[in-house]
């Protein structure tokens, strides 16, 4: 994803817009602040007068600023941090208030954690003290009805159906060797190409392997059009949620609305004819769940579910790729013993043509070591977002039922407590500490925590590592363009990253 225009976020209208629409957009903003302001001298102070209950037992509020009335601290937040280092906009406020603050910001109020043992606590106390909670603006986007905004036996029930596709029986039987060949056939049609930017080239790759799992829906054959909605819906998923034709968000949510119509007619054609499929997908297994006794899950939760599924997919995963061969192109000597570990497995092979096995890729031990490592570095998840659902007291503040906390990874990869020169690529540290089970633990969050793990974690590690296996043993690769990748809030290439592909001999 490009980085987020402060521009167009400050003037949200479609390019060639006369400046009555500017004005008319102006005012519109003022009439919202002047409201906000009235609203808040009247009820908020008046509120803030009476000692809160938390006083009495000698706790304390989360300090901190709300910001700009309407737009809160959101701008600040959204610009883009020149390096991988702890954005600006949380350097700040960790030295005026703490690893503890409120902000208000996307026109919410929110209680940031910083503190890498509060971020645990909050992530392990889920369905206890916590529960799972989005933006109002975000659930516009991924979808009222998403996986996300389930809890309880819904949620597990939703999760067991995923795992039938992305669990690792079905990695070790199938997907392994479907992943393989599309890496295979991506690579080398890369090398008719003088350059290609990396992460629309993955993410393209990428989603053609998990549409056709989750949905039969072939890339090759249908000119990309899913594909192409998808990569406009990434553009304003960050944006600030103005939807006003011209502006990212609402090209986020036409992407999204176009998404959605094909899915809806993907399932329209299914319910058409009772007769089965060569092999069954992941839509099959969802119309099944629609149509059952009782059934808790509808059409729009099916849909929303796929529509996310086919997201995080590849989104999260290309953006992996990406910074792990970013850090590679600089640091020679992680690349040669990548290229050794690999080298070896063909090697150890009676035809060194013969596809990947199940036990080559869990023997892929450094190659283990550069994805955590890669991930820790790039926080490809920045933020998780957590609703109290009792009052809770930590560390001598009380955070009131109902407050919505931001949990942001990327103290907890950069700590130094932890990670020794934390801001350094070395996958050597990981030969010293235990890789997480399950894809998290505390001190690492690029798939969640708690009990929230993403679904797909195994998936997106066993699509990174084959991608690094193929490529390794039978090309070599040039930067050509883009050295720098940047937060805001999440991971970008503000340059892109361009490289050129090279057969190996």
């Amino acid at each position: 994803m490009e980085g987020i225009q402060l521009l167009l976020v400050l003037l949200p209208v479609a390019q060639g817009a006369n400046y009555p629409c500017i004005a008319l957009v102006t005012a519109g903003m003022a009439v919202l602040a002047t409201a906000w302001l009235v609203i808040r001298l009247v009820f908020v102070k008046g509120t803030n007068t009476s000692r809160g209950p938390w006083e009495a037992d000698g706790m304390r509020l989360v300090p901190g600023s709300r910001g700009l009335p309407i737009i809160g601290e959101t701008l600040e937040f959204l610009t883009q941090s020149p390096s991988l280092q702890l954005p600006a906009f949380f350097k700040r406020r960790l030295d005026r208030y703490g690893p503890l603050f409120k902000t208000n910001m996307i026109m919410e109020d929110l209680i940031v954690s910083l503190d890498p043992e509060v971020s645990n606590f909050v992530l392990q106390q889920e369905e206890r003290l916590f529960q799972m909670w989005y933006p109002d603006s975000f659930l516009r986007i991924i979808g009222a009805d998403s996986l996300i905004t389930t809890h309880g036996l819904l949620d597990r029930h939703i999760k067991n159906l995923a795992l039938r596709l992305f669990g690792p029986e079905n990695l070790r039987r199938e997907i392994i060797q479907d992943v393989q060949k599309t890496v295979e056939d991506s690579l080398s049609s890369w090398l008719n190409h003088p350059s290609i930017e990396l992460k629309e080239a993955v993410s393209s790759m990428i989603f053609s392997v998990t549409a056709k799992k989750l949905i039969s829906y072939d890339s090759s054959t249908s000119d990309r059009k899913m594909w192409k909605q998808y990569d406009a819906f990434t553009q304003g998923l960050l944006a600030f949620p103005l939807c006003i034709p011209g502006t990212a968000f609402y090209k986020c949510m036409q992407g999204r609305k176009n998404v959605i119509k094909m899915l809806k007619e993907i399932l329209n054609e299914r319910k058409k004819t009772e007769e089965r499929h060569e092999s069954i997908d992941f839509f099959d297994v969802l119309i099944e769940e629609v149509k059952a006794e009782n059934a808790e899950m509808t059409e729009n939760t099916a849909l929303d579910l796929l529509f996310l599924l086919l997201f995080a997919s590849f989104e999260t995963t290309s953006s992996g790729i990406t910074a792990m061969l970013r850090f590679l192109t600089d640091n020679p000597e992680a690349l040669h013993e990548l290229i050794e570990e690999h080298n070896n497995i063909r090697k150890r092979r009676a035809d060194k043509n013969t596809k990947i096995t199940w036990e080559e890729y869990k023997s892929m031990k450094f190659t283990s070591h550069v994805i955590h490592e890669a991930l820790r570095l790039a926080s490809i998840a920045p933020v998780m977002f957590r609703e109290a659902i009792e009052d809770v007291h930590i560390k001598g503040f009380a955070i009131p039922k109902g407050s919505k906390i931001m949990i942001c990874p990327y103290t907890v990869h950069l700590n130094p407590v932890v990670y020794k020169d934390p801001s350094t690529f070395n996958p050597w540290r990981w030969k010293d500490i235990p890789e997480p089970a399950g894809g998290a633990s505390k001190d690492f969050m690029a798939f969640g925590g708690g009990l929230r793990l993403c679904v797909g974690a195994h998936f997106a590690k066993l699509q990174m590592a084959v991608f690094l296996h193929c490529l390794v043993t039978k090309y070599s690769w040039k930067a050509i363009k883009g050295e720098r990748m940047a937060l805001s809030p999440g991971l970008r290439f503000p340059e892109g990253f361009r490289i050129q592909l090279f057969p190996k001999a």
